[in-house]
């Protein structure tokens, strides 16, 4: 390990990033020092932009992935090369990205993905969880038993995105299937759902997906972002069902109130709810004439 990378890694970790952002930046820095086959310190701002455009154009990255990669180079352009931010934010630009609303499964597609043939205790259990609090996969993949606080009807979680602890409801139903799931698998170890190859380990993020995934498909459900979109589902029904937009922030764990009333463009009870501004304009006598009384 250089000390290069050594350094980058010291000073994320003071910083608080998680392990999994840590590692997805470093990652990033050497995909950058492997395209130029030179240590990224000797490498002019240029050079940076050019191997954004080559990916961005030849690669086919995403906005999201460059944006992602672009906030690795800043970052070690910054903390380790000890270039100004203001410096480095000029000269690694983000992409501009289109507005991409969440998509959502009705509340009659999620009972009929639950109740998928040949979906296992664990991946039911795993999905309910996803759905019923609202979070994140590595969230539901690191719960421990002991984050299931049956007294106070909530789901504890620990290290959430930017390492916040937080707090979620825990549904009656969802209680139940997990004490169903509890009985009949006896997890070893300290985690809720460990892995299967390395049962004193958690389950990973990739084994998850691709069980929502193989659900979806035995549910004959189209595919609508992954298992994340589970997440946007109980955000969206929520909203539905009339939850103030601060008490579903907290819930979600975002920083921001405008990430979560990007939602309120997926809300069927918002939409339906709305009333256009012509219809606060009286309608004259004419207007209301039935079509085929003009000149009686």
């Amino acid at each position: 390990m250089t000390k290069q990378r050594q350094k980058y890694i010291d000073e994320l970790e003071l910083r608080g990033f998680s392990p999994q952002t840590i590692d997805n930046y470093v990652r990033s820095v050497a995909r950058l020092a492997e395209y130029y086959d030179s240590p990224p310190s000797q490498l002019t701002n240029e050079q940076v932009k050019g191997y954004l455009l080559h990916q961005m154009r030849e690669k086919k990255w995403k906005p999201s992935t460059i944006n992602g990669a672009v906030g690795a180079l800043r970052q070690y352009y910054h903390l380790v090369e000890g270039r100004s931010f203001e410096e480095v934010e000029a000269a690694i630009p983000r992409t501009k990205q289109g507005v991409k609303r969440p998509q959502v499964y009705s509340t009659g597609e999620l009972e009929q993905l639950f109740n998928a043939p040949r979906v296992n205790l664990k991946h039911r259990a795993i999905m309910m969880t996803a759905y019923g609090g609202g979070l994140r996969v590595g969230e539901t993949c690191h719960l421990k038993p002991g984050d299931i606080l049956t007294e106070r009807m909530q789901i504890r979680i620990v290290m959430g995105k930017g390492r916040k602890e937080r707090y979620t409801i825990l549904s009656r139903r969802l209680l139940e299937e997990l004490r169903k799931y509890w009985r009949a698998v006896r997890p070893e170890g300290e985690w809720l759902f460990p892995s299967l190859l390395h049962p004193l380990q958690p389950m990973t993020r990739d084994s998850a997906g691709h069980a929502f995934k193989r659900a979806v498909r035995l549910a004959g459900l189209p595919d609508r972002g992954g298992i994340h979109s589970l997440r946007h589902s109980f955000a969206t029904h929520a909203l539905e069902q009339g939850m103030d937009l601060p008490v579903l922030q907290r819930l979600l764990g975002h920083n921001s109130l405008k990430t979560t009333a990007g939602y309120l463009h997926v809300s069927n009870v918002r939409m339906s709810s709305a009333q256009s501004p012509l219809d606060l304009i009286e309608p004259t006598p004419e207007e209301q004439q039935e079509p085929g009384d003009e000149g009686e």
